[in-house]
């Protein structure tokens, strides 16, 4: 069964730099191809935008490349005050900041999910849980939050 609209998927910085990661490259095609081919609406934020920037220039250039396929957002005000949620609630230190404001963005903006290569900070089973939390008591529904790998599809679907 297909779903009849592509799934909203917000990105953060390290999924482009992953293309350049042999641990994630191949992963990271995969996911981006299905950007390509239109079965995954890519989401990114300025705060993403921003970040790839400070970028070497070859992830730049991919940034560049993937920016007419993407919906680019700002990040609203809400996100802001949910980023400052997760740090009082202890999801992360005020000094990961920037990823908590990647989780925000995309529990705000309404994505259906985040993905990113940082494993410490976004990732990561128990963050995972305590975001949620935190989307919760904020009024938010969880997001699912996954690696690139996590999000492809390489096998058949059969029917159940």
């Amino acid at each position: 069964m297909q779903v009849a609209s592509p799934i909203r998927v917000y990105a953060d910085a390290s999924v482009f730099g992953g293309w350049f990661d042999p641990e994630f490259d191949a992963a990271t095609e995969r996911f981006l191809e299905r950007v390509r081919r239109g079965e995954v609406r890519l989401v990114v934020s300025g705060a993403v935008r921003d970040e790839i920037a400070r970028a070497p220039e070859h992830v730049r250039r991919l940034f560049a490349a993937l920016v007419p396929a993407a919906e680019v957002v700002e990040v609203p005000d809400e996100a802001v005050q949910l980023q400052q949620a997760y740090i009082r609630h202890g999801v992360v230190s005020e000094r990961w900041d920037a990823d908590a404001r990647h989780v925000a963005a995309a529990t705000v903006l309404g994505c259906d999910a985040i993905v990113s290569w940082n494993f410490r900070h976004i990732v990561n089973w128990r963050r995972i849980r305590l975001y949620n939390e935190v989307n919760a008591l904020a009024g938010y529904g969880p997001l699912a939050i996954h690696s690139p790998m996590e999000v492809v599809d390489d096998e058949e679907t059969e029917e159940l």
